[in-house]
């Protein structure tokens, strides 16, 4: 990592030359790539990633030094939670309805655009992106909040 240099206008953190991202609270500032670290010995990427493997695992990393430090992962790991909790509800639903031919299509083609999404989703965070779901995201957003150690 490079020598600090200027700090974040929102949270008054040190920022490395490297990054367009405050480490601590995650603003976006002028400069080169976003940089990640690792979280004990696994790399924040393939933590946030993970968390959309299981649920459990998004919930430990909410709990568990030093992850829920991490801002990165912690956004990944809310946003995990959400959109499970959202496909769940949906397919609860959709399954309730079951019986006519035209719901029956409609949760296949439903269930096959979750998987899709999950996909990106795990995708986009093994690309170190704060990629957001349209509304979970945002909200995931709000739920990781500011670093506080």
């Amino acid at each position: 990592m490079g020598t600090m240099s200027s700090l974040c206008a929102e949270c008054g953190e040190l920022l490395p030359d490297a990054g367009c991202f405050c480490p601590a609270c995650g603003t976006p500032v002028a400069g080169g790539k976003v940089t990640y670290g690792k979280a004990e010995s696994l790399p924040d990427r393939l933590a946030a990633a993970s968390a959309y493997l299981f649920v459990i695992l998004a919930v430990f990393f909410l709990l568990k030094e030093p992850f829920k430090n991490n801002r990165f992962i912690r956004f990944h790991a809310w946003q995990s939670i959400l959109a499970a909790g959202a496909f769940l509800l949906i397919s609860v639903l959709l399954v309730a309805m079951m019986g006519h031919v035209l719901v029956i299509l409609a949760a296949i083609i439903y269930l096959v655009g979750c998987f899709i999404a999950w996909l990106v989703l795990m995708i986009k965070s093994l690309q170190g992106e704060f990629f957001e779901l349209p509304g979970l995201g945002q909200l995931g957003e709000r739920l990781a909040g500011p670093v506080h150690s």
